[in-house]
């Protein structure tokens, strides 16, 4: 595995969308150590604390607006003049898109289209991700893993959103671009690591107890999910832009970054382990009340990734667990934080050179 190439992002501008959210704040500090010029659209972040405050806000060039305008995102598109375009910004969550269905798909569906349609505006692009997620597929319940052609679909207004956008790029991509810009969707699983303070995410709901002394409640302990450190499904986006730039031609317009099926456990084992590392703390108790209906069980193959790009998993679960608990203990402990997301990721790409 080759892994992400320096030399391919230095100086490289590249435009992202949703930059100031956990996994964007994450891939703004990688690309700043890349040497890559970044530039970002997003909403301010909106939460307290923030990744992408504590650490990565100076790195970009940032403009702050929703992505359901099209006249901000081609003007802000226009400014950068960029060569990639990875387009993160969404409503990334499952029980937010019950209560707001209509802001979900406007953000997730016609914020695509604000994107695909404003890249057609700006010659310098040559690359276009279009981050979606494990929930695009029909779910059936069933004890398999997805894979790119499996039919696409979503019980939820969210995981549905997702779906469209999938068609939604698919047909742009038909109808309005040539070989002088690719467009490919990345479907990631479920990520963890330092940092994440979204509301209604495990991580975030298990360090909450922890500093409350209080067990976690869980509503569905034995979902079963892909976990993965946030780094893994990063290096694959960098790396299928990589390929989409140096073979056009071979490289794939959708592929799946999930963990190796030893990874993929039920949310009740993830908070016992992370709990193994803080002393036992915090345990968790059932949540019985009424929820929203969520999927028992999601896994993703990623062969093709493997076969295409040479991406795969480097952190298995105990890893990234581990190093999610670090990074939170140097938190608490009033650490430099970026300092440990630095040595995380050079650690990282280390050991993708094999």
């Amino acid at each position: 595995m080759a892994g992400v190439d320096p030399g391919f992002w230095r100086h490289r501008r590249v435009f992202m969308t949703g930059h100031t959210g956990f996994k964007g704040a994450w891939l703004v500090l990688w690309l700043s150590k890349l040497g890559a010029r970044i530039h970002g659209l997003a909403l301010p972040p909106h939460t307290c604390p923030s990744l992408f405050a504590l650490c990565a806000e100076k790195l970009s060039a940032n403009v702050y607006g929703d992505v359901a305008d099209p006249a901000l995102v081609l003007r802000a598109l226009a400014k950068c003049e960029p060569e990639i375009v990875i387009h993160m910004a969404a409503q990334a969550l499952v029980r937010p898109s019950y209560a707001d269905p209509l802001g979900t798909f406007a953000t997730n569906v016609m914020g695509t289209a604000n994107v695909l349609q404003a890249v057609r505006s700006v010659p310098s692009v040559r690359a276009v991700i279009i981050v979606t997620s494990d929930k695009v597929y029909e779910n059936d319940g069933k004890d398999h893993a997805y894979v790119e052609a499996d039919r696409l679909g979503g019980h939820d207004p969210y995981s549905t959103s997702k779906a469209c956008a999938e068609l939604v790029t698919s047909s742009f991509r038909r109808c309005f671009y040539d070989s002088d810009c690719r467009i490919a969707t990345a479907r990631a699983g479920n990520v963890i690591g330092g940092g994440d303070w979204s509301p209604f995410r495990i991580v975030r709901d298990v360090v909450e107890a922890y500093e409350a002394g209080l067990p976690v409640a869980l509503r569905y302990p034995q979902a079963v999910r892909p976990w993965q450190h946030v780094l893994d499904p990063l290096a694959g986006y960098l790396m299928l832009a990589q390929a989409m730039v140096a073979a056009p031609a071979s490289a794939p317009s959708a592929l799946n970054f999930g963990p190796d099926l030893e990874s993929c456990r039920p949310v009740s084992e993830l908070v016992e382990a992370l709990s193994q590392r803080w002393g036992g703390r915090p345990a968790w108790q059932p949540d019985n009340g009424p929820h929203v209906k969520e999927a028992p069980l999601l896994k993703l193959d990623a062969a093709l990734a493997q076969q295409s790009i040479g991406w795969r998993p480097l952190l298995a679960f105990g890893k990234a667990v581990e190093w999610t608990a670090d990074w939170y203990d140097s938190y608490w402990k009033g650490g430099d934080l970026r300092a440990v997301i630095d040595r995380q990721i050079e650690e990282f790409s280390q050991s993708a050179v094999v």
